[in-house]
């Protein structure tokens, strides 16, 4: 072989291994430019994945935010109710015209005695008493009570007005259930609040037989219990139960009359024979939206209903002599 057969052979064979060099050079820099893409899809992958659960994990956290904020236990239990028509009450003493007491009780219209109470806006009494002494042919007896509660309306007791509801009824049963009560009776009495209901019974005491009559009338948000009895004692006749109950009514509606009166409410009833608001027997269905709306911070229990007048002893009263 010729010396430039040599030369052209090594110049091939060092132009091949240059162009396998050039060949592996080429398929590194593939291989490497073909594992950033792999690095990379990866990483955005994991990236991918990273949002998903974040996104997961935040819409999770709005969804259990946002129920919660729907489950507010203090917002359910805000509860809305209608105030109270009646904030407070007239003096227990003065809702029966002199007129009316004369009729009553004739020698007690002044004998006026105040119950206790701790708060006169919510409850107030008052009773009288009357002993016609006729001698020989005895003593007839007459005795008056007059109680009015009111209920301020309470988001956790309810509205005032459901509160006297439940209360009149309440009243209304205990009439008709007082022990030893002889030939009760009750009955519907219209035209007096927003309702009304007259229990009478005969009552058998040692000094004689009383004729009792309670009147239990409801306006608004007040309850007003008016007892009233009557006796013939010592051998005098016993009053005639019907005149008692008619008398009773009467006094009941203008009791009822005195309530509103005291609010501001018009009722169009007039006024007593000595000038006193309250002289009427008329309709008494006020508007609550006229009467006054104030609502005090306690509202009086059922519990502390007035003290019966059923069961107080009449032979108490009868012993005293006006």
């Amino acid at each position: 072989m010729s010396e430039g057969s040599m030369q052209r052979r090594a110049q091939r064979d060092g132009q091949y291994e240059q162009r396998v060099r050039r060949v592996k050079r080429l398929r590194l820099a593939l291989v490497g430019a073909a594992a950033v893409p792999v690095i990379l899809v990866a990483a955005g992958c994991s990236s991918d994945s990273g949002s998903d659960s974040g996104s997961a994990s935040g819409s999770g956290d709005s969804t259990q935010q946002g129920s919660g904020g729907g489950a507010d236990p203090s917002a359910s239990a805000s509860r809305t109710v209608q105030a109270a028509a009646f904030g407070k009450l007239p003096k227990a003493c003065g809702v029966l015209s002199a007129k009316t007491l004369t009729e009553l009780v004739p020698k007690g219209a002044k004998s006026a005695r105040e119950g206790a109470s701790d708060d006169a806006a919510s409850r107030a009494s008052c009773s009288w008493s009357s002993l016609e002494n006729k001698g020989v042919k005895g003593s007839q007896f007459r005795w008056l009570n007059v109680s009015l509660l009111r209920f301020d309306s309470d988001a956790a007791r309810g509205s005032g007005e459901k509160q006297a509801q439940v209360f009149y009824a309440k009243q209304v049963q205990d009439a008709r259930a007082v022990p030893e009560a002889k030939n009760a009776a009750a009955q519907p009495l219209a035209d007096t609040g927003d309702e009304a209901t007259t229990v009478r019974y005969d009552l058998k005491k040692k000094e004689g037989a009383f004729k009792q009559q309670t009147v239990v009338t409801r306006v608004a948000n007040v309850v007003v219990t008016l007892d009233y009895n009557g006796a013939g004692l010592a051998g005098e006749k016993t009053p005639d139960a019907d005149d008692l109950v008619k008398a009773a009514q009467k006094a009941a509606k203008e009791a009822t009359v005195a309530v509103a009166s005291a609010n501001g409410v018009d009722t169009g009833s007039g006024s007593g024979s000595d000038g006193k608001t309250g002289g009427g027997a008329g309709t008494t269905s006020p508007s609550p939206s006229k009467a006054a709306s104030k609502t005090a911070s306690k509202s009086p229990s059922p519990s502390s209903s007035p003290s019966k007048a059923a069961s107080a002893s009449p032979s108490t009263s009868a012993s005293k002599k006006s």
